[in-house]
């Protein structure tokens, strides 16, 4: 079957459950302790999903081949609600590592920016259609 199985469907939905549920308190968490000014919640986020899709896919493949459902309940369905910027920081990874340093370094600099872009797209859109 080509396609997501049901199997797939309800791995990810549950670790993206987790996922988006942990980033809701450690941002609530982070903005109490920390106050709301800078957005501290979001980098410490950022930087603990990045860090564990690094630890998790390395361990996941090259240490402990463990069951690729694993994989999509964990890298993809929590980590990806979690933050998708640790998939973004192993992608980049992944290309530099294998030496392609150009690729690797045009995905990091060029989703930021156009990241950016976008964002700021959607505002002048979201302001001009009221």
């Amino acid at each position: 079957m080509i396609g997501p199985t049901l199997e797939k469907i309800l791995l990810i939905s549950a670790g993206a459950i987790l996922g988006a549920n942990a980033r809701y308190w450690i941002g609530d968490w982070s903005a109490q302790k920390w106050g709301a000014a800078f957005p501290f919640g979001t980098v410490l986020i950022n930087m603990t999903g990045s860090f564990l899709i690094g630890l998790f896919l390395t361990l996941a493949t090259e240490r402990f081949m463990i069951d690729p459902r694993w994989r999509l309940l964990i890298a993809v369905g929590f980590l990806g609600a979690y933050t998708t910027f640790s998939t973004f920081s192993f992608e980049s990874f992944s290309l530099i590592n294998r030496g392609q340093w150009l690729l690797g370094v045009l995905n990091a600099l060029g989703s930021t920016l156009v990241g950016i872009l976008a964002v700021s797209l959607g505002v002048l859109v979201a302001k001009n259609l009221l």
